[in-house]
């Protein structure tokens, strides 16, 4: 690899990367793939439910070809307290194809993503740790791995949430704790018909599982569950900003999800395969900063582009039409010959226009909604004191359920109720 040249140069192999550097090599683009893992998607290890509405503008028949675990037709939130927990329940498959959204292992589907980008054309190449950026004066004009180089007019950043090239070679701001969550997660593998059997699937249908509550001891954060074609991939994601003040680890809150009854039969007689861990950018509209500039271009998780919804977190879709969108802009970049600041801010104002930028500002207050402790040890434990309520039948007589109710919101707190209530409804 040493002194050579091409178009563009893509930095990470997951799906911001494989995306753009697809598309790049579709258009006919001589582009080049840096992945330090032994492979891509190698590193990748997020829960695993990606909407496919982006995917299928990448690669309209991959439903025929992609590595797709189980279409998700189901939908389960639950409220966890002291044992006890309240589930919501939603069926249904999606009325159109670009609503559906899609179970894949990171691992499988980024390695077939970035094969995708190889078989149009792009050289892929892993084992290759990229240490740092080759400057002239501000422009970015190539990339350095040990003692080789690599010269291209661009530069697509798409090395994850922890990207250190663009910081160190001052192109956008320092990482904050506030900006970024950390992930644990493990996979079990079932025999075969236990999962269908378990969650109540047919052979194709996937389940979405969502957890909040007291496992996070008061932090913003939750746990997710996935089903998988013969295996469930859960886990627990935690604001970072606060995590040294917590009175449990990482490790502990994970033990005491699993340790839920809820979560528990879930995963009986099932076998550890995987354990891993990762950060995630969860800050949204707040986190993003620096997009391109004169050779380069951020994409994906190095962007910022993830969204926390409280009962969803969102990022696969942003990073694969920004791959694609990065891609539009070199391509447009190649047939001008220009590979300035100014022609790298069509990229910019694709991502503004798309839902991306529009996503990410709707719910830019979203962060700051959930960073209250309230919502996961408070109102938790409201919710589940009055299911019980409701259902218990003792035989000393019936009482009015009213104030039964009142009572358990006064000690919630009703005027905190009432101002989170109002700040959420503007949060979203």
């Amino acid at each position: 690899m040493s002194q050579e040249r091409f178009d563009a140069i893509v930095v990470g192999g997951g799906m911001a990367g494989a995306s753009a550097a697809y598309r790049l090599a579709k258009a006919g683009i001589r582009v080049l793939l840096v992945e330090r893992g032994n492979y891509a998607g190698a590193k990748n290890v997020t829960g695993g439910r990606i909407y496919t509405h982006s995917l299928e503008q990448l690669i309209p028949d991959f439903r025929k070809r992609a590595p797709l675990e189980r279409k998700v037709t189901q939908e389960r939130i639950s409220i966890l307290e002291g044992g006890k927990s309240t589930t919501i329940e939603y069926n249904g498959a999606a009325e159109h194809s670009d609503e559906e959204s899609y179970v894949v292992l990171r691992s499988v589907f980024d390695k077939w993503l970035a094969d995708e980008a190889a078989s149009a054309g792009a050289m892929v190449v892993n084992r290759i740790q990229v240490d740092r950026l080759l400057m002239q004066g501000d422009r970015v004009v190539g990339v350095r791995c040990g003692n080789d180089e690599a010269y291209a007019n661009v530069v697509i950043l798409a090395d994850g949430v922890n990207s250190l090239l663009a910081e160190r070679a001052g192109l956008r701001a320092p990482l904050r704790p506030a900006d970024v969550a950390v992930s644990a997660k493990e996979v079990y593998t079932f025999n075969k018909g236990v999962i269908e059997e378990r969650f109540g699937l047919a052979a194709d249908e996937g389940a979405s599982w969502l957890f909040m509550g007291d496992i996070t001891h008061g932090l913003m954060g939750g746990g997710f569950l996935y089903t998988n074609k013969n295996s469930v991939s859960i886990g627990i994601v935690v604001s970072l900003e606060h995590i040294g003040e917590a009175d449990a680890t990482i490790e502990d809150m994970m033990n005491e999800f699993m340790a839920y009854p809820t979560v528990a039969r879930l995963l009986k007689g099932g076998k550890l395969v995987e354990r891993s861990g990762h950060m995630v950018p969860e800050a949204g509209y707040q986190a993003v900063s620096t997009l391109s500039g004169d050779g380069f271009i951020i994409v994906g998780d190095a962007a910022g582009f993830c969204v926390n919804m409280g009962y969803t977190v969102r990022g696969m879709d942003f990073a694969i039409a920004s791959g694609m969108y990065a891609a539009d802009a070199v391509i447009k970049a190649h047939k001008l010959g220009d590979f300035s600041a100014g022609a790298m801010r069509y990229y910019d104002l694709k991502v503004e226009d798309s839902f991306i930028g529009k996503d990410l500002k709707q719910y830019r207050r979203l962060p700051d909604f959930l960073n209250n402790p309230r919502i996961f040890t408070a109102y938790p434990a409201m919710v589940n004191g009055i299911m019980q309520d409701v259902f218990t039948v003792n035989g000393k007589g019936a009482s009015p359920l009213v104030p039964k109710l009142l009572k358990r919101v006064n000690k919630a707190g009703l005027v905190g109720l009432a101002m989170d209530a109002l700040k959420g409804g503007r949060a979203l």
